[in-house]
């Protein structure tokens, strides 16, 4: 049973009322068929703007779909505006003809499920309420915002992949007890276990169903690097938009494959038995490098600077400064060995 997760924080962007977006036409709808919002965490009706004090107490299960995913329209779009007075709301515009919004609401209805009743998820189709997604200021969808104490806390515009939606809600819920890895999470997983074939699979399928995310596209590359295709990786590279292609994340998927072009193979590497030379010791930091793994290369590194500082014609220094340049300057790996290369120095 997932545990219902807590609210961390909400800071509004906005202390303006969320229901004046409306600009006084929909926050009070007269003679409608309002049906009744249902407290995920109590099952009891919650009752309009008022007493936060009744709709407090734990869930002692966990709610139904029926109790925390909503279609919204004209006829419970104040209600539900209400309820968020005691119960977070996740107000999702999408429209059925658009196949970004039907990427984004399973993986929002998934989300829901896994909060087991932290905030209510309301699904208005933009195309059966036009008069309310303009009232709203929709411009595209799908169009995601978080309603707290009838205030609008913060927005998600444009199809977002699960790991970046999770990321997005943990700024203001606690993750959830038990819940499942993201594919993206699996992916990385597997890579560091050293199954890159795993690994190739999953971010294959995360580029088909997201193919405008390139971040996938520079994991899969990174990916095919390990599973022993660095050309297929540099071609996924070059197609890249040039902003993403000059990248640090990008940059480093490249050096990956030069570092594995100059560097022995693992084989060789095995061969090298229990040398303890200059040129073993940077042929091992050089592998580690190529093989992603930047910490333990960058202390091979730094190593053989200090034994044998002019080492193939200062090699050591000029791969250790190729590094922070894949790596990016803010990467903490940069930041750290630059100092101990600067201590080293100077």
């Amino acid at each position: 049973m997932t545990r219902a997760s807590k609210v961390v924080s909400f800071r509004p962007l906005n202390p303006t009322r969320f229901t004046r977006i409306f600009h006084g036409k929909l926050t009070r709808i007269q003679g409608l068929n309002i049906m009744p919002i249902v407290d995920p965490r109590t099952g009891e009706p919650l009752t309009p703007s008022g007493d936060a004090e009744q709709n407090t107490a734990p869930s002692q299960g966990q709610p139904s779909d029926a109790d925390i995913i909503i279609d919204v329209d004209r006829g419970n779009i104040q209600q539900l505006l209400e309820a968020s007075m005691q119960v977070p709301v996740l107000l999702c515009c999408w429209a059925p003809s658009s196949e970004p919004s039907k990427q984004q609401v399973p993986v929002l209805e998934k989300l829901t499920r896994e909060h087991g009743g932290a905030f209510i998820l309301g699904k208005l189709n933009i195309d059966d309420s036009p008069d309310i997604a303009g009232q709203l200021g929709v411009q595209s969808v799908p169009d995601v915002k978080l309603v707290s104490q009838g205030g609008l806390v913060d927005q998600l515009q444009g199809a977002q992949p699960e790991q970046q939606v999770r990321e997005w809600l943990g700024k203001y819920f606690q993750a959830p007890e038990g819940a499942q890895q993201t594919p993206e999470e699996q992916a990385a997983a597997a890579l560091e276990a050293g199954d890159s074939a795993t690994a190739r699979r999953i971010y294959e399928e995360l580029v088909q169903q997201w193919p405008d995310h390139t971040a996938y596209q520079v994991e899969l590359a990174r990916a095919l690097v390990a599973d022993g295709e660095p050309q297929q990786a540099r071609q996924l590279l070059e197609a890249l938009p040039p902003e993403e292609r000059d990248a640090a994340p990008a940059r480093g998927v490249r050096a990956s494959i030069e570092f594995g072009e100059q560097a022995l193979s693992a084989e060789e590497i095995a061969a090298l038995g229990d040398r303890d030379d200059s040129d073993a010791r940077y042929q091992r930091a050089l592998r580690q490098v190529a093989d992603g793994q930047y910490e333990a290369g960058l202390e091979g590194l730094l190593a053989v600077m200090r034994s044998d500082r002019a080492y193939g014609d200062d090699a050591a220094r000029k791969t250790l400064l190729r590094v922070f340049d894949a790596l990016g300057a803010d990467h903490p790996l940069t930041v750290a060995y630059r100092r101990k290369l600067f201590a080293l120095l100077y």
